[in-house]
């Protein structure tokens, strides 16, 4: 068959096809997911369980939030740090942010930005004491890993709304250097009669959270063990945690925070993965 012959026979099948829709320039384009950064940099001791926990933040988060894991301070600008709902210092160990990186995450959390501190993020910064207080207290010790009950004392945070009131499970349990109740809202201690070992005696906060210079910070002692980040109480409870310091789900007698409030910047930052 002649080309000719074949272009004028597929023009007029083409004919007889439905044209394709005209997309509408009013339609509103699709939502962006708004971010987290999980940043798990470590100046000292490291712990193995880094990756569950990163893992663990992906798959609880992940239909919501567009999530970035950093091991690089240099993400820690204000303009890059604008783009995140909330800063999740992993196990984080040392010290691990300079002047700069320390006063742009200053600024960040004075802007409304929020805080989730997970297990070893109390055994970093010691020599910042802003840090110290946003984090609520500082790591000292701790006993063996070994089971222990933990007393829930506030049900009604998205991080222990789901909790049983006597919580038993295996962890590594932080003893810290001050007793942060006072200048926090304990959400949950230990009961140290169930302990071998050093604890801070018969109030041992182990999770907690407040408003803190405009912005948000909440914090569990939990989180030293692979296993823990297959728990589906403790998976919950980081959920909540992270969901309240992102703004996303209110603490008792608030609303949440307006996806709006905090300023944003356009371009991605090659030093997250």
């Amino acid at each position: 068959m002649a080309p000719l012959v074949v272009l004028a026979a597929w023009a007029g099948l083409a004919a007889g096809l439905p044209e394709p829709p005209t997309p509408d320039p009013k339609a509103a384009p699709a939502a962006a997911k708004e971010r987290l950064l999980v940043f798990s940099k470590t100046a000292g001791f490291r712990h193995d369980s880094i990756p569950d926990g990163i893992a663990c933040v992906r798959e609880l988060l992940g239909d919501r939030y567009e999530i970035d894991a950093s091991e690089d301070a240099a993400v820690f600008t204000p303009s890059n740090l604008a783009r995140y709902r909330a800063v999740v210092f992993l196990s984080t160990t040392g010290d691990i942010l300079d002047a700069d990186q320390q006063k742009a995450f200053e600024g960040y959390i004075h802007l409304g930005g929020g805080f989730a501190g997970i297990h070893a993020a109390a055994d970093t910064e010691h020599t910042w004491p802003w840090y110290g207080r946003l984090v609520g207290a500082y790591f000292k010790t701790h006993p063996d890993i070994q089971e222990a009950l933990v007393r829930v004392e506030d049900r009604t945070h998205p991080s222990t709304a789901m909790l049983p009131a006597e919580w038993r499970r295996t962890d590594e349990w932080y003893v810290y250097k001050s007793n942060p109740r006072g200048s926090v809202k304990v959400l949950a201690n230990l009961d140290t009669s169930t302990i071998r070992g050093e604890t801070m005696g018969n109030d041992h906060p182990i999770a907690w959270f407040h408003e803190f210079e405009g912005g948000r910070a909440w914090y569990t002692g939990g989180g030293h063990t692979k296993e823990s980040f297959k728990e589906p109480l403790f998976r919950a409870h980081i959920r909540g945690g992270v969901l309240w310091a992102a703004g996303a789900e209110p603490a008792p007698g608030a609303k949440p925070v307006d996806s709006d409030a905090q300023p944003s910047a356009p371009s991605a930052d090659p030093a997250v993965r």
